[in-house]
């Protein structure tokens, strides 16, 4: 039986202030399979790694980052809202991202959701698709989205490149780049996989979001799912551990 692969939402989201280069040290850490992040363009076109619009909620500053320059962006504290042992962290480019793992010799997955479904950032799967092939990784690179036609362009621009389709309920929107575009994983909302499952186990590889308790954990390995989205990647690897076992 081949293992529910463990996917660390944010890094250690929920153990460390997601998104930051501290989250994803922790997610390495603790041995997680594969590790999620979320990237926006600022207004200077650098490659930025934090999940909303704006820098209002996870750091002590304002405003939209296309707005904010990365200087500007790496003045504000991105970890004392999370706890004042953190209040050195800063947000991070996805080129500090890699450099990290790059320099951990880190050989599991990086999946990179472009943040395009309310701003657009004209050209930033361009700039993600250039940066990813600047040198051979020793981890594997997977792009995400809920914008589709993000999706279609990163196709586009790099036909050989991984694409996950974000979705939170079912309907058109699940086939809607197939069979032209190939997709290789399917990222439902937990609640949608818990409805469907009832009645059929989709045919595309499938990793749940965002899997945090214990029951929800133990219901996805029974499963044996491809993979699950955790804010709590080494609670997810020792439950796991109990349901499918230690692993090669």
């Amino acid at each position: 039986m081949n293992q529910t692969k463990i996917i660390a939402h944010r890094g250690s989201k929920g153990t460390h202030p997601e998104n930051t280069i501290e989250a994803i040290t922790e997610a390495v850490r603790v041995g997680s399979d594969g590790i999620e992040i979320d990237v926006h363009l600022s207004l200077d076109q650098e490659l930025i790694v934090i999940h909303d619009e704006t820098i209002d909620r996870t750091t002590n500053g304002k405003g939209l980052v296309q707005n904010l320059t990365l200087t500007q962006l790496k003045q504000f504290d991105a970890g004392s809202w999370y706890s004042s042992e953190y209040s050195t962290s800063r947000i991070p480019t996805l080129q500090e991202v890699f450099y990290l793992l790059d320099a951990a010799d880190y050989q599991g997955l990086v999946n990179i959701e472009l943040k395009t479904d309310k701003v657009l950032y004209p050209g930033i799967e361009e700039k993600v698709v250039a940066f990813a092939a600047e040198k051979n990784w020793p981890f594997t690179i997977e792009y995400s989205s809920f914008n589709y036609q993000t999706l279609i362009e990163l196709k586009r621009l790099d036909a050989t490149c991984k694409i996950a389709l974000l979705f939170k309920k079912t309907g058109k929107n699940v086939h809607f780049l197939t069979p032209d575009i190939p997709v290789n994983m399917w990222h439902p909302k937990l609640s949608w996989f818990r409805s469907v499952s009832l009645f059929r186990i989709p045919e595309m590889p499938v990793r749940v979001w965002t899997v945090n308790k214990s029951n929800d954990l133990q219901f996805c390995f029974c499963k044996n799912l491809a993979g699950i989205i955790t804010d709590y990647p080494q609670k997810a690897l020792e439950i796991r551990n109990k349901w499918q076992g230690e692993g090669e």
